[in-house]
């Protein structure tokens, strides 16, 4: 454990007679039992400790075999088409015209989103009266979906839905946010 080192009996300085000084003792502590136990109070919390579990986010999806249509005037719809390189493309109503592009920080989706929510908070009287209809393209990543889902959250946006994208929005898309011919 620890030993103490005692000088011998009888030992004298070097020069003779003289007065005899004490000699210092050293001490040696043995740091092996300490180093075994903090070894066992690792292991031990550890084992014991539980990890944090993943959190998801609960997404409630309709039944494949009910088919469910409602009437939503365009005002009220926000459409939001996820691209590569973190780049959103979004147009209001139901119609693809004009599209704009933004991007996932707090000054761009977020900002589009409240925004919207104010205008519909205006015209219909509840913000939560709105809808995003989330979309993406064949080069956007799963990460873009979780980013997406997330501003869904921040926002508080109550009704989102997410949809395979029309061919008139990539085509859109392709001329840069503008269709050659205006759909009816």
């Amino acid at each position: 454990m620890s030993d103490i080192q005692t000088p011998e009996k009888g030992s004298h300085s070097k020069h003779g007679k003289g007065k005899v000084r004490s000699k210092k003792m050293s001490t040696r502590v043995d740091f092996t039992p300490m180093v075994d136990l903090a070894f066992l109070l690792i292991s031990f919390f550890m084992l014991t400790t539980t990890l944090n579990k993943p959190v998801a986010m609960e997404l409630n999806m309709p039944k494949k075999d009910e088919e469910v249509k409602t009437d939503v005037k365009e005002s009220m719809v926000l459409n939001v088409i996820l691209d590569k390189d973190d780049k959103i493309w979004y147009y209001e109503g139901q119609v693809v015209f004009d599209m704009k592009t933004t991007n996932y920080s707090a000054e761009g989706v977020r900002d589009v989103i409240y925004k919207k929510q104010k205008s519909v908070g205006k015209e219909h009287g509840d913000p939560e009266k709105m809808i995003v209809i989330i979309k993406m393209t064949d080069a956007a990543s799963y990460k873009n979906m979780v980013d997406i889902l997330d501003e869904m959250d921040i926002t508080s946006t109550k009704v989102y839905a997410i949809q395979d994208i029309a061919d008139l929005e990539k085509e859109a898309i392709a001329n840069g946010g503008k269709l050659d011919v205006v759909p009816e």
